[in-house]
């Protein structure tokens, strides 16, 4: 058993070592190059390859999509079947190929010549046909595979993977894109939600508001209190948030009172005055941190505009649920 057991620690290391040793190769003014035509493309970037390396090609044309540059994948085998009406002369080619001298990529070449769209090549022989033929030519050469057979393309694809996975982030840095447009892009992903969602998206407002006015008597603090479903009601007066008053306060306000005038304790007397609160606009995700980053959770939070008028209240569970 002990001679037949697979070293797959050693197919990873394999595949590391040829990124580390691309890396060491990579022709800095050529990678700058293809940053360059990508970044400046005034269309999409296709990009295009046979095999393993096409499926490496639809990966890369996922991230610079997802980090804002348009990009598509476009098979060299439907390119030549009709494929190729959706490439335009504003777009950018990228052709991946460990060889260089794939049939169906070397035919699909003089088309994209002919709507001079320009072609980076992440190649595995920079002394190949394809490698001859692109503008620019990026180095993703491996001295053997992680197959135990030296065939089955492994290190090639994970050095090919590499290149244009740093190729995406350079563009990226260049195009300075921020975490509030990468989320455009990732709106249901959890980042997407925590640089989009907002409290206006999540607050109980209008009429789902419970609120009480300061002289407001402990039966009409219970009455409020379970009519709104919130376990809290904001204390008010002429729309101006004065204080807040949970169940918890209610119920330990109402231990600690004489009974004997119970029926004259009043919101004033129970409420948290100044109570903790957020503005309309800012983000849940910061409204949760707010809320949990403390001594005491906070479980529901008034929601105020600038006049300082209550305008909703967000609860702990609501932020939670969200997904944020």
């Amino acid at each position: 058993m002990g001679e037949s057991r697979f070293d797959a620690a050693q197919v990873m290391r394999l595949e590391a070592d040829a990124i580390v040793d691309a890396a060491a190769r990579l022709d800095g003014e050529a990678f700058a190059r293809a940053v360059d035509l990508v970044a400046t493309c005034r269309g999409k970037t296709v990009l295009s390859g046979a095999g393993t390396s096409g499926i490496v090609g639809q990966k890369i044309a996922a991230t610079l999509t997802s980090t804002g540059t348009a990009a598509v994948f476009l098979h060299p085998s439907d390119a030549l079947h009709g494929g190729l009406g959706i490439v335009t002369t504003d777009d950018v080619a990228i052709i991946l190929s460990n060889s260089g001298e794939t049939d169906e990529l070397l035919t699909f070449m003089p088309y994209l010549a002919e709507r001079k769209v320009p072609c980076v090549a992440i190649v595995g022989n920079v002394r190949s046909t394809l490698a001859r033929r692109a503008e620019v030519v990026l180095d993703a050469f491996a001295a053997r595979e992680a197959c135990p057979l030296d065939l089955a393309p492994t290190a090639s694809t994970s050095v090919a993977l590499a290149l244009g996975d740093a190729l995406a982030m350079a563009v990226m840095h260049v195009k300075q894109i921020t975490p509030e447009e990468f989320a455009l892009n990732h709106p249901s992903g959890r980042l997407g939600k925590r640089l989009t969602l907002k409290v206006d998206d999540l607050m109980h407002g209008g009429a789902q508001r419970p609120s009480v006015r300061p002289d407001a008597v402990w039966i009409d603090l219970v009455t409020a209190i379970s009519g709104g479903g919130l376990g809290a009601v904001t204390v008010e007066a002429d729309g101006v948030l004065l204080g807040i008053i949970t169940d918890g306060d209610l119920r330990r306000a109402v231990q600690r009172a004489d009974p004997r005038r119970l029926a004259d304790l009043r919101a004033a007397e129970v409420m948290t005055r100044g109570p903790v609160c957020v503005r309309v606009g800012i983000l849940a995700y910061e409204a949760l941190r707010l809320m949990e980053d403390r001594p005491s959770q906070i479980s529901v939070l008034p929601v105020v505009d600038g006049l300082d008028h209550c305008v909703g209240l967000v609860r702990l569970h609501d932020l939670v649920r969200s997904g944020i």
